[in-house]
């Protein structure tokens, strides 16, 4: 037997980018039910990036769902890039008159997830076999099992925001979907600790043994990457090896200042550039991961499945409001505008602030040349402040 459930909007997939769409369309009265395939323990045991941009913020703010992030967010002005004995301040604040904030992305997900049921959000957790069917019609459906029983769930439109493996992305035909992808050769270490953070804000460093990154959560929760080859086993890297090894890339100044402890968490991340076009197809939108990957330098990862959700429930609202399709027909191009910006920022500062395999003495000049005009140009630095603050919607 089958059960049936009808709705406007079907939302596959209960992680940030679902649940805050889930949440604006849910603000202006639209029907709503996100099915996840996870547990929720498993959505929120997710370690994420936490630098969020003001498009973000000002979504959380929209919604009222910001209390916390108020009290325990830390408002960032600018970084560091560091190379040797070379340190450079990107200050964008001063440079562009804004600012970003550390919070972290389960600390997001729990924040709408808390109120989702006294907002009426609907989410079905452990959802299992999620399958899309008739997605090129005005009548997709969608099927999963839970509990043993199949259920059914029909929509106007589905949006897939399950991420990189889900299903929805999937259920687009190959002659219609192109894929571009670079992956690159190395991957990153992390390790999440309570201790407090070595600088109030992050320094990304260019070393002979690979890329840091010290980062933070929060001032007693620290965050901190290494790059190492993207098959390494991180069996070899205890915690005090690991912590000696971010003591040199890092520098003197920055390993004064560190404080050591456990690993919370610790795990290797592989880095890629993805992009798969368009992101509708029929009544099938695709946000977040589902749609695009990028490599973590620059922390885009979230914050561009935040500025698809303002575009996608922006033409979902009007289209359900008034009838207007300009939105939901101008979806793609306006999001892939977005996120092919984003790409190449992310791409250029990994690009920079990495050591390639097979590197030559040319290549790192260039790395050398460029941090080089990057210190002496106000117009340089300025245009690295305006991409990771966020560029305007």
């Amino acid at each position: 037997m089958t059960t049936v459930q009808k709705t406007q909007v079907a939302i596959v997939g209960g992680g940030p980018a679902g649940l805050l769409l889930g949440h604006l369309l849910r603000l202006e009265g639209i029907e709503v039910v996100i099915v996840e395939r996870a547990s929720a323990d498993y959505v929120l045991g997710r370690i994420r990036a936490g630098v969020l941009e003001a498009t973000l913020t000002d979504l959380l703010h929209k919604l009222g769902i910001n209390e916390r992030l108020k009290a325990e967010g830390l408002p960032h002005d600018g970084f560091y890039l560091a190379d040797g004995e070379k340190l450079i301040h990107i200050n964008v604040g001063e440079l562009t008159g804004k600012t970003v904030t550390v919070y972290g992305q389960t600390e997001v997900t729990r924040d709408l997830m808390d109120v989702a049921e006294a907002r009426g959000l609907q989410i079905v957790y452990e959802a299992g076999d999620v399958t899309l069917n008739d997605i090129e019609s005005d009548t997709p459906w969608l099927t999963y099992s839970r509990d043993g029983v199949e259920h059914r769930l029909d929509a106007r439109f589905i949006c897939g925001c399950d991420g990189f493996h889900g299903p929805s992305r999937k259920a687009i035909p190959d002659s219609v979907g192109r894929v571009y992808e670079k992956v690159y050769p190395f991957g990153w270490l992390g390790i999440l600790a309570d201790v407090p953070p070595c600088h109030h804000e992050l320094i990304y460093a260019n070393h002979p043994n690979g890329f840091a990154l010290a980062s933070m959560r929060s001032e007693t929760r620290s965050r901190y990457y290494i790059q190492v080859p993207v098959d390494e086993d991180i069996a070899l890297w205890p915690d005090d090896r690991l912590w000696d090894e971010l003591a040199v890339r890092l520098g003197p100044e920055a390993a004064a200042r560190m404080t050591r402890g456990p690993a919370i968490e610790k795990s290797i991340a592989p880095l890629r550039s993805f992009v798969f076009e368009p992101m509708r197809h029929g009544s099938l939108f695709l946000a977040g991961d589902s749609a695009h990957i990028v490599p973590p330098t620059g922390a885009k990862g979230l914050n561009l499945a935040a500025s698809d959700v303002a575009y996608l429930s922006d033409a979902l609202i009007r289209f359900f409001k008034s009838g207007d399709e300009d939105g939901v027909a101008g979806y793609s191009e306006k999001a892939l505008a977005r996120v092919w910006k984003s790409e190449r920022f992310s791409w250029q500062l990994t690009t920079l602030m990495h050591r390639f395999p097979g590197t030559d003495a040319f290549d790192r000049r260039m790395q050398q040349a460029e941090l080089d005009y990057i210190a002496g140009s106000r117009s340089a630095r300025t245009a690295i402040a305006e991409n990771y603050v966020g560029l305007p919607l």
